[in-house]
Formats: structure tokens, sequence, C-alpha cells
């Protein structure tokens, strides 16, 4: 069955899922160098792996995924890193990797590697790797020194901004291309002119602000959670000021809306109409539909035993997938649900543990999307009526 898209879909039982098309892959699990307040790992009952000392991916494990991956998603196989901080499973691991896509590669096949990092443990090997074999990195800086330095410290409680910041000039005079991953919390989400404008003396021209909301379990806000009135404030001043920089500096939100006004399937998953596009591979091989549902409920299986056909054919993985189409009264009546298609499942479950209500951030969505989706429509109108190149 297809639903003529480029991936076939899968009959679960229960209705269709499409194949799996990228991992995000925790070769450390959730162990990480840094011990950020806000980081939703800490103090997380619900993670499986949290009493189990030595988190790291095996090479045997490692080999076991590149092979049936590479062999599964052939001719596009997408590999994406994550923690806590990937880093933390050594360069050998990467090195490893690398000669193992080598090996179980085919003829014609495209290997896509990314990693999000800390980069406090980054050094010019590390840049060597990356460079070679053209890898994309994410950087996690969140903004000037003191926004950064409030919540992000090492576990002896020191700061990190000039590590990451020494990091972020090494990953330039290398030439490793990087994007920044910017959390918004209490620290900055009042001052997005002045983040971006610091970005931009950084030379950076790639940024994703990531909002932040944790919750208490009777559903009250963690101090550091930012409100869905200052996200979207922040989200429409950045655009304000980005606007005249749109050709030089991609922000994703904004690249994110363009291709759901444009009619493509935008690069984040929070847009999608369900969720089903990516899994997350524990360092054991054990595999979730979510990085934020790394749940015991919510196991698809692992790799040593299961295919990848088995593991996106589950009825599980359908059942996640379709709580992102769960209806709500407001968004039967919005203008604007066919782009974000009722949001992300964790911010519609965070709060009171319930998949059916709003997502968290609906009023900010509808602040930008008001903003930004009239420039955005024009600026495409006139991308798409200039002239292409004149055959000769």
């Amino acid at each position: 069955m297809s639903n003529g898209s480029a991936f076939p879909l899968f009959d679960s039982g229960l209705g269709t899922t499409p194949r799996i098309t990228s991992l995000l892959i925790k070769p450390a699990s959730a162990v990480c160098n840094l011990d950020c307040a806000y980081c939703f790992y800490l103090d997380r009952d619900a993670d499986p792996y949290k009493a189990l000392p030595g988190r790291r991916m095996s090479e045997d494990t490692l080999e076991r995924l590149v092979d049936t991956w590479m062999f599964y998603s052939y001719p596009a196989s997408v590999f994406a890193f994550q923690g806590g901080e990937p880093t933390l499973a050594g360069l050998g691991f990467f090195e490893k990797l690398v000669e193992l896509q080598q090996r179980y590669g085919r003829n014609g096949q495209n290997v896509s590697n990314s990693i999000q990092t800390n980069a406090v443990l980054l050094d010019r090997n590390w840049c060597a790797l990356f460079r070679q074999y053209n890898w994309l990195l994410g950087v996690s800086l969140d903004g000037p020194e003191p926004m950064h330095d409030l919540y992000r410290f090492n576990k002896g409680g020191q700061p990190t901004w000039r590590k990451v910041v020494n990091a972020v000039e090494m990953l330039q005079a290398e030439k490793v291309e990087f994007n920044i991953l910017c959390v918004l919390s209490q620290a900055n989400v009042e001052k997005p002119r002045e983040i971006y404008k610091f970005f931009r003396s950084l030379g950076v021209d790639n940024i994703q602000y990531i909002p932040l909301a944790e919750f208490e379990l009777d559903g009250r806000p963690m101090p550091f959670t930012i409100t869905p009135a200052q996200y979207g404030r922040f989200l429409t001043e950045t655009f304000d000021a980005w606007w005249p920089d749109r050709r030089k500096i991609r922000i994703r939100f904004f690249d994110n809306l363009a291709e759901a006004l444009a009619g493509q399937k935008p690069g984040t998953c929070t847009m999608h109409e369900t969720c089903d596009s990516y899994v997350v591979v524990e360092y054991n091989g054990d595999v979730y539909p979510c990085d934020f549902f790394v749940e015991k409920e919510w196991k698809l299986g692992n790799i040593e035993l299961d295919s990848w056909t088995e593991i996106a054919r589950r009825a599980k993985r359908y059942n996640f997938a379709s709580k992102k189409t769960i209806g709500h009264a407001e968004c039967a009546v919005c203008e604007y649900a066919s782009i974000c298609h009722g949001g992300c499942p964790k911010f519609r479950h965070a709060p009171h543990r319930n998949f059916s209500d709003l997502d968290y951030f609906c009023s900010a969505y509808k602040q930008i999307f008001a903003r930004a989706s009239g420039p955005l429509k024009q600026d495409l109108k006139k991308l798409l009526a200039q002239p292409g190149p004149v055959a000769r």
C-alpha cells in the first residue's frame, strides 16, 4: 500500500504506519558529563535504565545496528546520535561506526551522520572525523554567558559557556558544519534580539530554538519552564530581527513553517500529521518511538531480536503515532490546524499526562503563524516566480 510518498506503508493490524526513515541513537543512553538543571532525564523515574551503571553501546550491538539498518533503509540511511552526551562513547566508537558503514554499505547508498553534543569533549581529532565524513553537528549553546551558565553546568557545578564557545570557534576554524541548539528557558526567553545578535556575532548561520516545558506531577510548571506567551513573543520578535537576514541565516522553526506553507513535509516531527518518522535506539538495542517516551510501556522491540520490518509494523508504534491525531475542539476550528496538526504529543501529554489536551504551546504557535505566514507566503511566491536556468 502506498500513500504517494517515497516510503510505502505497512499494515499494523490497526491501520497503516510508514517505514522508519531515521534513527536517533543513544550510544551512552542518558549518561552525561554535565548536570544541567533543566535536563528532562534528571530524577526521571520512568527511565527504564536509571539504575544501570556504565551504559555504553557495545561493538557487537553497534555492528548489528549498522548491518540491519543499512539493509532496511537502502538507499538512504540516516544516523543521528544523541544522549545524554553521545561523545562519552568515545572517538573510537564513531571511527568504528564509519568503518562498519563502509563495510555494509552498497553501491549507490547514501549515508548521513549527525550528532547532538554539548561540545565540551571535542578536540581536533573529533573535528578530523566530522570533516572527513561530512557530519552535521548540533551544538548546545543557550546564548551569552550569563544566560547559558545559569542552568548549564558540569558535575562540579562549574560553568560551561567558555568551553562551548571555544569549541564553536574550533569547529569554525576546522571547517566542520554545525548548527546551534538553543534551549529557551527562563534564563533567556525574554531576550530574543540579544540572543540573535549574540549568535550573529559568533558567525553562526544556522539556529534551532528549543522551547523548555517540564512539569511537576501535579501539573505545575518547573521554575525554568517558559510560558506560551513568552514563547510566542520570543518567536515573533526573533522573526522580525531575522527577516532582513533570511537569505543568510537559517532558523529551523521558520524553515519548517516555510516548508509546510509550500506543501512540503516539514523537517520537524512537531508539524507532521503523525509521530512515526523516526525511532530511538538505546545503548542496548532497545527501540522506542520517541526520545520523550523512552519508557517501558512504549518499548517497540530490540534490534538483537527483531527486524526493522517487524519493529515498524508493531501495533504499539501505530498506537503512539496516532496520539497526534487525537481530536480537540479548538483544533477542529483552527485555521492553522493543517500546519501544526495538533502540535507535539510531548507538550500535549506533559502537563496533565493526557494526550487529548491541547499542546501547551498552542497559543504561541498561533501567534507566530499569524505573524510569519503572510510574509513567508509572499516570499515563496516570489521565489517560485523567478525564472530557472536557460537550457542551451
